[in-house]
């Protein structure tokens, strides 16, 4: 197919000459200069809202919370409220990231929170009794973070085996996995937990030295996405993700595993949802079998909110990242503002469909 960008500046010129005499080149070759640079600058301002878009998003959103609210959003102690409010979110739209680079989705990252929240509150409760309470809370976060992968596992073994849609699969899942938490708590809140146990998700890091400013969770959350980053740019997982997103069969037809990718990446998606039934009962000292409700679709928002395509093959951890950002912070200035919960909901609905919107006029274009 002919380019006309590529080509332009060998086709002018072929056709001013052949339409007419000498007195005519002068003013056609203005003509493809001008159309280049129009060109040329119309392709670098899609390239940098590609690259910048969201963030520039992101710091307008800012800008104007700070200005609605008189400086109130602007003030540290609230800026760390809103790192540690999205550090959930962030963990599970980390491996939503990868899920969804592969072309699929999973819909049940919510319910695993709440069974691994149930299934690890369990066993802070018992195994203090056994032995130290240090390596009971390890040895429980342990199995929690396992059940997660085992459970995302599953999804991935259903989808690449059995041919079944991620949403289908992943919706099984999801609706199976929050019977199991109810059946497991008979429905009651799971208490009791070690106050030790506090600080993965109330703790911070090195207070004596910095203060209440470096939350645990902002900082399991900040290696999680690093080390997901790194991933994602420096390994051969990591571009086989890409792959199998962008053309599933030419990847399979150049010798990529793409079973095994998928696997992988409903498993990570699966190991950070337990990770983040971790921090919240952690957050809550309970375990409760009703957590996680909607959570997936926060996750997913995050994802699509930074840039990570519906369609697979195109994303990154930076994106996901601010994405979890804008939806933050878009809950916490609205909170600020006095705007009620329902409003809020509308105007998160129409920054999700705008992002989406805009990612598939992108596409056209």
């Amino acid at each position: 197919m002919w380019d006309s960008r590529k080509n332009l500046a060998q086709v002018a010129p072929a056709g001013v000459v052949a339409a007419g005499g000498p007195g005519s080149d002068g003013g056609a070759g203005a003509s493809a200069a001008v159309a280049r640079r129009r060109s040329g600058l119309g392709a670098r301002l899609g390239r940098l809202f590609e690259d910048y878009g969201m963030a520039l998003v992101f710091a307008g959103i800012c800008v104007l919370f700070t200005i609605w609210t008189k400086g109130l959003f602007i003030r540290p102690d609230n800026i760390v409220n809103v790192l540690r409010q999205i550090s959930i979110n962030a963990c599970i739209a980390t491996g939503m990231t990868f899920v969804i680079i592969t072309g699929g989705v999973d819909l049940s990252v919510g319910s695993v929170l709440a069974v691994v929240g149930i299934v690890t509150a369990k066993l802070l409760t018992r195994l203090p009794g056994l032995m130290p309470v240090l390596p009971a809370i390890i040895l429980s976060c342990l199995v929690g973070l396992m059940m997660g992968g085992v459970m995302g596992s599953v999804n991935g073994f259903t989808i690449t085996r059995f041919r079944v849609p991620p949403f289908v699969s992943t919706l099984a899942m999801m609706t199976a996995a929050r019977g199991v938490a109810f059946l497991l708590s008979d429905g009651r809140p799971v208490w009791n937990l070690p106050l030790q146990f506090n600080f993965i998700g109330r703790g911070y890091v090195l207070d004596k030295v910095f203060g209440p400013w470096v939350p645990m969770p902002v900082v399991i959350m900040v290696v999680v996405m690093a080390t997901a980053h790194v991933i994602l740019t420096r390994t051969q997982i990591g571009r086989y993700v890409y792959a199998v997103g962008g053309n599933e069969e030419a990847a399979r037809l150049s010798g990529i595993n793409v079973a095994r990718v998928k696997m992988f990446a409903y498993s990570l998606s699966g190991v950070t949802a337990a990770l983040g039934g971790i921090i919240l009962i952690s957050r809550l000292a309970s375990g409760q079998p009703g957590a996680g409700e909607s959570y997936e679709l926060y996750a997913i928002a995050a994802t699509v909110l930074g840039g990570t395509s519906m369609s697979g093959g195109k994303g990154t951890m930076v994106g996901t990242a601010i994405g979890a950002l804008i939806m933050g912070v878009l809950n916490n200035g609205l909170n600020l503002a006095g705007v009620e919960s329902y409003s809020q909901n509308v105007i998160l609905g129409a920054v999700i469909l705008g992002a989406v919107l805009i990612d598939r006029l992108r596409k056209g274009a």
